[in-house]
């Protein structure tokens, strides 16, 4: 029977969340697994990898293979380091305690990479989010300058609609006195005819 560290896909569709497994290579994808060695979740960022360090070793000293997303996740937590490490004790080229002591050292290093990481994302998440609020602030601020200009061209339209009625009422009186004026004049020019006909 051949042993294979792989995935096995558990979570709702389009949020995967993965189980690293140690299952017989004639298994199905999700069905029965000899051991669950961690989990794996790739939503977040950076991606979440739980794994059991000293068992997913123990099962590559048994002589499991590893696909090839599981290798890469191996890789990444240091098994497949700690792994070559053990080997080389096996063979006497280094002691347990030179061995550890690299594992240590890489596994240090790495934390400091994926801390950096986080950093990086954080701190491009806040410069998004300055920048947002700037664009934000500049669009108030247009929106604000274009209330006071519309406000300023209703005054603007008032006054002229004042203007423009103040001059039709002016117009209606002079129309009035100006008609007044004619039937005044009319009148005693109609008297004068009247008087000269009955002459």
């Amino acid at each position: 029977m051949s042993v294979k560290i792989r995935l096995q896909r558990h979570g709702k569709k389009g949020k995967p969340f993965y189980w690293i497994v140690a299952a017989d290579a004639r298994s199905k994808r999700d069905g029965r697994f000899l051991e669950k060695l961690g989990t794996y979740n790739p939503n977040t960022n950076p991606a979440t990898i739980d794994l059991n360090l000293d068992q997913a070793v123990q099962w590559l000293h048994n002589g499991a293979q590893p696909t090839d997303t599981a290798r890469a996740i191996l890789s990444y937590k240091g098994a497949l380091m700690k792994h070559h490490l053990d080997g080389g004790v096996r063979k006497g080229a280094l002691t347990q305690e030179q061995a550890d002591a690299k594992l240590a050292k890489w596994l240090e290093e790495k934390a400091g990479k994926v801390t950096a990481k986080k950093e990086g994302l954080s701190k491009a998440q806040e410069a998004e989010k300055a920048k947002a609020l700037k664009a934000e602030k500049a669009a108030n601020e247009k929106r604000a300058a274009a209330a006071v200009e519309a406000a300023k061209a209703e005054e603007v339209a008032e006054e002229v609609a004042v203007e423009e009625t103040v001059a039709e009422e002016t117009q209606e009186v002079v129309a009035e006195v100006a008609v007044e004026e004619t039937a005044a004049e009319e009148a005693p020019a109609a008297e004068e005819t009247s008087e000269e006909t009955e002459a």
